[in-house]
């Protein structure tokens, strides 16, 4: 073993441990104290990252109309609702078994989708860790795909917090991946997979009136298999409840397929665009996402 594979080893071991002990600690802890414990703890303390200056900046690009004080607010908020959601995460077993916490607006999504296949994109807002709810509400059993975390050990602790939700798998978001969740959709099965963060992989679309980066990832499939696609938001209501909505994204089907997931996929920004202006606090704003 190298002296860089056993320092990597060290470290890995001591995020773990670092973890280990965050995720005893919160659940000693009722879900909603350890809920605004964490995101007061990430108001206070996030604005010194250099992230609260690009969130800033995100949200001077895509709604410039806004006053300073009115983004340095919208921005501390974001940062409250982010560290809510790392305790909530720590805590998802707990939350997701509480169904007096939400509330589902996905009826004529289910209606839709019917017996079929299906995929479903959703964004960084609200608490995005449950979205798959939806999906278990709707008599679904979805699968999902997670980006994986570089240190192996902490990521099988947030793999194991998060698997429960996805009766049909939680998977990697890799090249066997895609193979797979395609032959999922034509078999009818669902898939669940967040959209909204950059890649440079993808195609171009625009976003609040620039050009950002996307993935076509979930609209390609979606197209090559002839499912819906359908887009889902989790909106934070008051008293640390939960709103799930679903809309089904109109796929253009003009016989050619890569600029048919194009058109879907600037389709699902737009509706993501208006969610983020109902709600821009809930939005991840420290994200690269703009060309």
């Amino acid at each position: 073993m190298t002296k860089g594979s056993e320092l990597h080893g060290l470290r890995y071991r001591a995020e773990w441990a670092a973890l280990a002990f965050i995720l005893w600690l919160l659940r000693l802890l009722p879900p909603d104290t350890a809920s605004w414990l964490m995101g007061k703890a990430w108001r206070f303390i996030a604005p010194f990252n250099s992230r609260h200056r690009r969130a800033l900046g995100n949200l001077s690009r895509a709604m410039p109309g806004l006053s300073p004080r009115e983004k340095q607010r919208i921005v501390r908020d974001m940062w409250e609702n982010l560290g809510r959601i790392a305790a909530e995460t720590l805590q998802l077993d707990r939350i997701s078994a509480d169904s007096a916490r939400f509330d589902y607006d996905i009826d004529a999504v289910r209606e839709t989708v019917g017996d079929g296949g299906a995929v479903v994109v959703s964004l960084h807002a609200g608490n995005w860790e449950v979205t798959a709810l939806g999906g278990l509400a709707a008599g679904w059993q979805p699968a999902g795909v997670y980006q994986s975390l570089k240190n192996p050990l902490t990521d099988r602790i947030v793999y194991d917090l998060r698997a429960r939700l996805y009766p049909a798998g939680l998977f990697p978001k890799n090249h066997e991946t895609a193979r797979r969740l395609l032959t999922l959709a034509r078999s009818g099965g669902r898939t669940a997979m967040l959209a909204d963060l950059q890649d440079r992989r993808g195609g171009v679309i625009p976003f609040f009136g620039h050009d950002a980066y996307a993935t076509l990832y979930p609209a390609t499939i979606a197209r090559a298999a002839g499912v819906p696609l359908v887009a889902s938001r989790v909106v934070r209501l008051p008293g640390n409840r939960f709103r799930i909505e679903a809309r089904i994204v109109e796929m253009p089907d003009t016989g050619d397929r890569k600029a048919d997931a194009l058109e879907a996929t600037r389709r699902y920004h737009a509706l993501f665009e208006q969610w983020i202006r109902e709600y821009p606090s809930q939005w991840m704003w420290i994200m690269r996402k703009w060309v």
